[in-house]
């Protein structure tokens, strides 16, 4: 159906080009389309202003403004992506324009329908985090090697329960595993001892674009 993603219009904070921040991709040139709106409230979310504002745009529009940078990667992120419909056709339409394409969610929602060429990241949120309650479980069958979970952690009970979690699910049999310490709030080097003290099969990563930029918006 060539003309499937004619009528798809997404609301988009902004589009932006800079080095992936975070992911096994971390430190790599892309161009992120952050879409608006997230049904959650996380303890420690950077980025509550794409909660509401920005501005409709269509695919043909956004594939216009991506292609302006010539980028390899593309990362789709949030908010929450997966809360607006036509995510999924904006996902397949970068896919046939040839980008390597990454998705990251909250993990509070369905990503079954997502293309398969996409680069999944789904976040599992802590108790810390304050919407442990919402993760969608039913997600974790469907990951495949291609795709990476994440866990923010923001104290040492955070990491108890995301070892558990991790042990339980044998997460780090399906994808890449990533732990990241929530940004001002628990020592990363601690975390680095504590992964290293329990021989742990997860990557750890720092947010590279807090430390190059403290977070400022279009970085």
């Amino acid at each position: 159906m060539p003309h499937a993603n004619s009528d798809a219009q997404l609301r988009i904070s902004e589009i932006f080009f800079s080095l992936q921040g975070e992911t096994s991709r971390i430190g790599l040139p892309t161009v992120f389309i952050r879409l608006t709106g997230c049904p959650l409230r996380c303890t420690y979310c950077d980025t509550t202003y794409a909660f509401t504002g920005g501005q409709n745009m269509g695919v043909a529009e956004i594939l216009r403004q991506v292609a302006e940078h010539s980028p390899r990667y593309v990362t789709v992120t949030g908010g929450e992506p997966l809360a607006q419909k036509d995510c999924l056709p904006l996902l397949r339409a970068l896919c046939d324009a040839g980008y390597e394409v990454s998705l990251e969610t909250g993990g509070a929602l369905d990503i079954g329908e997502v293309d398969a060429r996409v680069m999944r990241v789904v976040d599992i949120k802590t108790p810390a985090s304050g919407e442990a309650e919402k993760n969608r479980w039913e997600n974790l069958p469907l990951l495949t090697p291609h795709d990476e979970i994440k866990f923010v952690l923001c104290d040492e009970n955070d990491y108890q329960w995301a070892k558990q979690i991790l042990l339980q699910h044998r997460l780090a049999e399906k994808c890449a595993v990533l732990f990241s310490p929530a940004h001002g709030t628990l020592n990363a080097a601690q975390l680095a001892e504590w992964i290293l003290r329990d021989r742990l099969p997860v990557r750890m990563l720092l947010q590279l674009h807090k430390l190059l930029w403290n977070n400022v918006p279009g970085h």
